[in-house]
Parts: C-alpha cells; structure tokens; sequence
C-alpha cells in the first residue's frame, strides 16, 4: 500500500487537455470570484464578533496578522495554479508534491473551508434578510430563523425555541440552482454582485470617516480580562483566527483553474489582486468602524448597520443591508462551486464516488455533486449555529494552508526543473513565514474547535483506508493498463460495484 503515490505533471497536462468543463473565465471574473468569495460574513458579521470579544480597536492589529499569513500562502497558491492548471486547489497540489495519502487530508479537510464556509455564510445571509424584511414591514416568525433548540428573545422580549433557520436553507437551494445552470452564467452574477457590495464598503468608509470618535479607539489594546484570547494581545491573536474566516476565499480561484482560459497566466492574478484589494476594504472598514461604535457594542449580527446608524445617516442602513445580501450570496456562489470542483477532482482521481464526476451533457457543470453538496449545506445551515460553523471553517482553512506552505518548499527540492511561469519569493523563508503564521492562528483558537478538527480529521481517515484508496489505485490502474480486458474489469472495482 503505497500511499505517497504522487502525480506527475505530465499526468495534470493530460488531465487539463480532457477537460470536459467549459472555460469562459478571464482575468477579471477570476479576481471577482476571488474577492466574491473572501468579502462576504467575515467583514459583514465576524468583525463584530471579535472586536467585542477578542481585540477591540486592535482588530486592525488582527487584521494585519491575517493579512500577512494569507499574502505568504497566497504567493505558494499562485505558484501552484500556475503550474498546475487543474481544479482542485491545495488537494491537486498536495497529489502532485507531496502524495496520495496527504491530499486525502487536505481533500477532506477543505470540506470545513467550503462546504461549511457556505452553511455559515447562509446563517449570516439569514441575519441580515430577516433585517432588512424587518424593515420592510415584513415579518418572519423568530422560530423558523434560529437553529433547532437555540433559545432567543424576539422584539417582544419572550423567549423562543428555535425549530429551523428556514431563510438558510433556501438560500443554499438557490445558489445551487444557479450553479447548475452554467459556470458563465454564475461567474456574470457574481462580477456584479461583487461591484455593488464593494462599493457600499467604500461608501461605508467614506461617510463614516467623519464621526470616528477618538475615544472609541482609546484603549487601542485593552487590557487582557485574565482570559486568554480576550483583549490583550492574546485577544490580537485570538482575533487574527476569527477574522481569518473573512479572508477566505482567494484560493477558491484556484477551484475553478479548468474553466479558465488561460490559467498559468490568470490564476496569479486572480489570487493575488483579490486579495489585495479586500485588504485595503477591510483595514479600512475596521478602522471606521470600531471608531464609530465603541467595540463593547458591536457584538451583534449586522455590526456595519448598527455602525451607520450611529452616525445618523439612516439612509445608508438599508443599503448596507442589502450590500450584505447580495455580498453574502455571491460569497455562498463561490463557496459551493469550489467544494464541487473539488469533488469533481477527487471523484476523477477515484477517491469518491464517480457520481461526483458526473458533468450535465447541457450545462457541462458537475450538477450531481452541486445537488448533493448543496442539499447538506442547506441541512447544516438550517440546524448550526454560526459560531460553531465559523471556527471549524478557520482551522481547517488554516491546515490546508499550512500543508500548501511546505509542499512549495518540497517540490522545489525535489523537482527543482519543472516548469514555474509564477515563483514564489525568497523560497524557503516565504513559505515557512506563511506556515508559522498560519499555524500560530490555529493555536489562538479554543480547545474545542481543536477536538472537532480531529473527530473530522478521524473520520476522513477512516473512509480514506476502508474506501478511497482501493478505489483511486484501481483507477490509476484503468489510466495506465492499455489492453481492454483488464480495463473492464479494473472499472467493476473503481465504480465499487
């Protein structure tokens, strides 16, 4: 049992040349997917939650720390998609460096980044629709927007069960209808819902630059509650975890290599401009914020609106909110399609079922494993709460970085001749930068974010050893044998039957 089997680059080329997906994607839908994915709950909902409860004004601090970690991951992501043009992300690169075995891993570990980062994007969504319908003179019973047994109080001041977060779930069963429909289609919607959102962040920034109060960001660091992660720099680096979940989502460009036309060329790109122009939004967009509204009160579900509001202008409260509806959704978009190209990826490889192989004769867009994601995020979204979701999302965003970090630094060793149109810089210390950093912000979060992370990492272990790898050697075996007898037979094996 070899389980360090690697690919070979001449087999990715192979693999990119009988692409059976459309590629319509340039430059420009590429950052837009990119930056529809990183701005979406993080920025609209998490910068609350941990200015309140981990960093104060020192969120920028936070945001920095993050900031620096994904621009060294981000440089060994853009290496990668150059070279290897298939969709996948961290898991095709992790096949191609390092082996099987440890792409299994970062397969099944990056379920937590996409396929939960869309239920909790969902929950957020439902936040601010329930809001902004609110508003709207429209009112949604409070027990069908909570989680199954989560007690809250509704505008009367009652306490109330609650039975499923409904506005979630058909949010989940949206995005997955457009997903189906074409690759074309969603990444057109996408590009303008990324426009419209993040130009009300600039808005945000703009007219809210004016009423920052200087004693909202004095003390700049408060002083640590005697808890680690609660203020004080402990609370920096607790912060840097939470907010870690609003920078997700530049390597979901790497996703959709196989449906972009030039991706040697476009996957740096993409990758690194989404990242940077969500960097300048968010540093200023914490710096507004916390200095419109004392941190201590920003522990709610719409923080930006709570901050328009106190400044007085109310009419830009229901612009934001629904800036946050169309944010989150295309956030959402991005999200599912990644976990589905990944799927597709793994299921070619014979790691998972080849029903999540499957491509729509029409469409050409991997529609069952769309159907079958998008109906267990929507179950997820339905009956977790947010803060469960959004931890898990981090730390295993955060492994997956880790292991891509250290295979640029692997296969530079050992394949040094291989073709790079992107290098990453200053190869080792970039890639251990980004390792280190990424590492010390899993660190920061709670014990029991880490104990899921190795129930999840258990279980994938489990299916890898019982299913996937019998499964993916009898494929590597259908691939390389030439004679058709043997071919038939190894195909009973890899379809399990």
């Amino acid at each position: 049992m070899n389980l360090f089997t690697k690919k070979s680059l001449a087999q990715l080329d192979a693999e990119s040349e009988r692409n059976p997906l459309r590629r319509s994607l340039g430059r420009v839908q590429l950052i837009a997917l990119g930056v529809g994915s990183i701005i979406g709950t993080g920025i609209f909902v998490m910068t609350g939650t941990a200015a309140s409860q981990n960093a104060g004004p020192a969120l920028v601090l936070s945001m920095i720390l993050t900031t620096i970690g994904c621009a060294f991951s981000g440089l060994c992501y853009a290496e990668f998609a150059a070279m290897v043009p298939i969709s996948g992300s961290a898991y095709t690169y992790a096949y191609a460096t390092i082996g099987e075995f440890v792409a299994w891993i970062i397969g099944w570990d990056l379920i937590l980044e996409y396929a939960l980062s869309v239920s909790t994007v969902a929950v957020g969504w439902s936040g601010y629709f329930v809001s902004l319908a609110h508003d709207a003179g429209v009112r949604i019973p409070v027990a069908l927007t909570v989680p199954f047994g989560k007690v809250v109080t509704d505008q009367s001041g009652a306490a109330v069960t609650g039975i499923i977060n409904l506005p979630a779930i058909c949010i989940v069963v949206i995005v997955s209808a457009l997903l189906i429909s074409g690759i074309r289609q969603s990444a057109n919607a996408n590009t303008v819902m990324v426009f419209i959102k993040s130009m009300v962040l600039v808005v945000f920034v703009i007219a809210g630059a004016a009423y920052v109060k200087r004693s909202n960001l004095t003390p700049f660091i408060p002083p640590n509650t005697g808890d680690f992660g609660h203020f004080g720099w402990s609370g920096v680096l607790r912060g840097a975890g939470v907010m870690f979940f609003a920078y997700i989502g530049f390597d979901a460009v790497t996703t959709a290599a196989q449906e972009s036309k030039d991706p040697q060329r476009d996957m740096p790109v993409g990758i690194l401009g989404s990242l940077a122009i969500c960097t300048v939004l968010y540093i200023g967009v914490a710096i507004v914020l916390t200095g419109i509204v004392h941190y201590s009160k920003l522990n709610v579900a719409d923080p930006l609106a709570v901050g328009i509001d106190a400044t007085g202008l109310t009419w830009l409260s229901p612009v934001i909110k629904v800036s946050a509806i169309f944010g989150l959704f295309s956030t959402m978009l991005v999200q599912l399609l990644g976990q589905t190209r990944i799927f597709f990826t793994m299921a070619r490889d014979g790691l998972l079922p080849s029903v999540f192989g499957r491509v729509h004769p029409r469409f050409r867009t991997p529609y069952v494993s769309t159907l079958l994601t998008g109906t267990v995020c929507a179950t997820v979204a339905g009956f977790t709460p947010i803060e469960v979701l959004g931890q898990l999302v981090s730390i295993g965003t955060l492994l997956a970085f880790v292991l891509v970090c250290i295979g640029v630094v692997i296969l530079r060793k050992s394949a040094p001749q291989n073709r790079r149109p992107f290098r990453t810089p200053w190869v080792p210390w970039v890639p251990a930068a980004g390792a280190i950093i990424c590492l010390a912000q899993m660190l920061g979060l709670p014990g029991e974010t880490w104990l899921r992370l190795v129930i999840w990492l258990v279980a994938g272990l489990a299916i890898y050893f019982l299913y996937g790898h019998r499964r993916a050697h009898a494929a590597r075996l259908v691939s390389d044998d030439p004679t058709p007898e043997l071919r038939e037979e190894l195909e009973g094996v890899r379809g399990g039957e």
